[in-house]
């Protein structure tokens, strides 16, 4: 026999005995202990829970955080091998021992009892009716008993049975399986934590998770800069990738522009339980990352002086503490530093509660922020565009120094009725039956004389005005890191081309006051007075100082915008430099504070007795059957730090809001602690419309 025969043979053998082998313990495996096999695997499942990642804080820039996590637990429900009569008596005990602790669970279910009738009427309910393939003209009575009948619920007792229809009727809405849970309630107690825990046996598919939510810290604090989470819907679902039905996104503000980096990467676990829904194991098999942190620009004290300042400013002017009763419920400010272009507070009023957002607002509360012109959610600072009025003529007064219309030192003579165009009157004409005599630029915007402003735009024509205004921002986004800014619009030829309309010399005596069509958002205005007290520099406005992920690396400012530019579809601010003098400008500014140093100056009243200087100026600007009132200034004057707007809608005087600057700007230096001087002053109110 050759060697080739006998390896043949060796390997023939080998395979036989393997195969002998395996015959072996297949016979072992289905017949020995088939039984006891079969009933191993029969009792136990596995399941793969997601981890939700815990999203990442909204700190203000000191560190302070506005928006955070907390750890809820969450009670669901998963499809087990258990009969309707278990499952129903199972969901009555979970109802008992939620009650028991004052949890709230879910219950969509559109009958309440004693008496017994829907919840829903007229349209609602004839669609819900139809939708569930019931008829129109039947009761509630026999609604409820029908399913009854359709859940198998043999309880007698009819608060019992209401109680279970209404879990049933969510699990049958949502639908539920051995892989997938139905929530039957979220937030619950640690006590009813405990309980369902220690009692598994008796709760069978019911299991607690615990789950990272969003908590909003400082309440409605910068509520219209942090914005707000919840539900994804079928629209954002389609339009995002790695995200599911049962998932939070951010849908305004902070929140909904840096969803990418907020949200954080979800991990997973995996549970081990028997065929009745009792877990016996879990593992986590994939760790979850928390989001990156997103750092504000904003200090939350200051947010908090600004906000309540504006607040108690409109309250004080609707019930009469200028003298006078006012229809007035919206408002915005804004602080801005003007080295840097930082947003330091950004109010806007009304405002809103994020936290209400978190787990669905009730119908009433989101009917009470979107009803109405006041709407909650509209954040008036950038959303919103208002004619200036007076604290325009700065441009003004810029555009006609540097046009050579006018000189620094020259003295033009307010007769009170301007004898070009269609005649308009100087405000203290129509107060007084007389002019303001001779004025000098800075004179001119001391006094806000409406007349001085007419005569130079009819020396330097609309054009120089536009050019001047565009440079300054007025009328484009300033490109700020959050959604929905708009534009706003620019009083001119330009306008007027894109419309197919002819711009006559009367419209350029109303632009040049700050009426016409120039409406600019509160944004756009301390922007414009930040780049005043910068030499007419560009100042490029941000709210957003970092990003740092998990282990606190930071992204990068660069990095940021670029990725702000591709999210809001943003374009470039490309205003040519314009190179204003800075003698003109300081003359401008010398008129800014003299409104609030000098006797006459309209603001005088506010700021006689305040310790630090301020320049300002304020405005009064028609709009409809309303006046909205203005302020804006910046401080110290010396070497300013902060810029200031305030508009109050139909505020009717600037002087009014200039109120709120002075409280802000006392306590921007309290922050700071370079001053513990007592700088408050009487309320004082000038009589008269800028």
């Amino acid at each position: 026999m050759d060697k080739k025969n006998v390896r043949y043979n060796i390997l023939t053998v080998i395979v036989y005995i393997i195969g002998i082998i395996l015959l072996i313990q297949l016979f072992n495996l289905q017949i020995v202990h088939g039984e006891e096999y079969l009933q191993k695997s029969s009792s136990r499942l596995t399941r793969e829970n997601t981890i939700v990642a815990a999203r990442g804080n909204i700190l203000d820039r000191k560190g302070n955080v506005l928006a955070g996590t907390i750890n809820q637990y969450n009670l669901d429900i998963y499809r087990s091998k258990i009969d309707t009569e278990t499952l129903n008596k199972t969901l009555l005990k979970v109802v008992k021992v939620l009650e028991s602790n004052n949890d709230e669970y879910k219950d969509e279910f559109p009958i309440k009892i004693n008496p017994t009738e829907f919840t829903i009427k007229d349209e609602k309910l004839k669609q819900w009716l139809k939708d569930h393939n019931l008829k129109e003209d039947i009761s509630a009575d026999e609604v409820l008993q029908n399913y009854k009948e359709k859940y198998e619920i043999k309880n007698n007792d009819i608060e019992e049975v209401r109680k279970i229809i209404g879990i049933r009727y969510g699990i049958e809405t949502e639908g539920y399986s051995s892989m997938s849970s139905y929530t039957i309630a979220k937030n619950i107690s640690t006590k009813s934590v405990a309980m369902f825990e220690e009692q598994s046996l008796e709760f069978p598919g019911v299991s607690v998770s615990s789950t990272s939510v969003r908590k909003y810290l400082r309440g409605s604090l910068a509520s219209h800069i942090i914005g707000y989470i919840g539900g994804i819907n079928e629209e954002e679902l389609k339009n995002v990738e790695g995200y599911s039905i049962n998932d939070y996104i951010g849908k305004a503000g902070i929140e909904y522009v840096f969803e990418p980096y907020l949200r954080g990467k979800n991990g997973k676990k995996q549970t081990d339980m028997s065929i009745d829904g009792t877990t016996t194991g879990e593992y986590i098999t994939e760790e979850a990352v928390q989001g990156s942190n997103v750092i504000l620009t904003i200090d939350a004290n200051l947010q908090a002086t600004t906000e309540t300042a504006l607040k108690n400013n409109i309250e004080k002017i609707k019930t009469g503490g200028f003298f006078e009763t006012r229809d007035v419920n919206a408002g915005a400010a804004v602080v801005l530093d003007v080295k840097t272009g930082e947003v330091l507070a950004m109010a806007s009023y009304p405002d809103f509660e994020p936290e209400l957002f978190v787990n669905g607002i009730s119908t009433e509360k989101w009917n009470e922020y979107t009803e109405g012109e006041e709407s909650a959610l509209v954040n008036r600072a950038i959303q919103s565009a208002y004619a200036p009025g007076s604290t325009f003529k700065m441009v003004s007064a810029i555009a006609g120094l540097e046009s050579g219309a006018i000189t620094r030192t020259e003295t033009i003579y307010d007769t009170g009725i301007y004898p070009k165009g269609y005649h308009p009157r100087c405000w203290i004409y129509s107060s007084y039956g007389v002019g303001h005599g001779a004025l000098n630029v800075s004179g001119a915007i001391k006094n806000s004389c409406n007349y001085f402003f007419y005569e130079v735009i009819s020396r330097m024509g609309i054009e120089n005005l536009e050019k001047y205004a565009t440079y300054f921002g007025l009328g484009q986004k300033t490109n700020i890191e959050l959604p929905g800014e708009v534009s706003g619009t620019l009083a001119g030829k330009k306008l007027y081309d894109s419309l197919g309309k002819t711009w006559y010399y009367g419209n350029s005596l109303s632009a040049v006051i700050g009426q016409a069509e120039n409406n600019f958002t509160p944004l756009q205005m301390v922007r414009y007075i930040a780049m005043l007290t910068n030499n007419g520099e560009d100042v490029n406005v941000s709210i957003v100082k970092d990003i740092t992920d998990v282990n606190g690396t930071s992204l990068g400012k660069e990095e940021i915008e670029k990725f702000v530019q591709e999210k809001l579809n943003l374009t470039d601010i490309n205003n040519e430099d314009l190179n204003i003098k800075k003698e003109n400008i300081d003359v401008v500014l010398e008129g800014m504070k003299s409104v609030t140093t000098e006797t006459g100056g309209t603001a005088y009243g506010v700021f006689k007795d305040f310790d630090i200087e301020v320049g300002g100026k304020t405005g009064s600007a028609e709009a409809g059957d309303k006046v909205n009132a203005w302020f804006v200034g910046f401080a110290p004057y010396d070497n300013p730090e902060i810029a200031i707007v305030v508009m109050v809608e139909n505020g009717a005087h600037g002087s009014y809001t200039a109120e709120v600057t002075k409280e802000i700007i006392q306590e921007y230096f309290n922050l700071k602690e370079e001053t513990n001087e007592d700088v408050t002053a009487k309320p004082y109110t000038e009589q008269q419309n800028n």
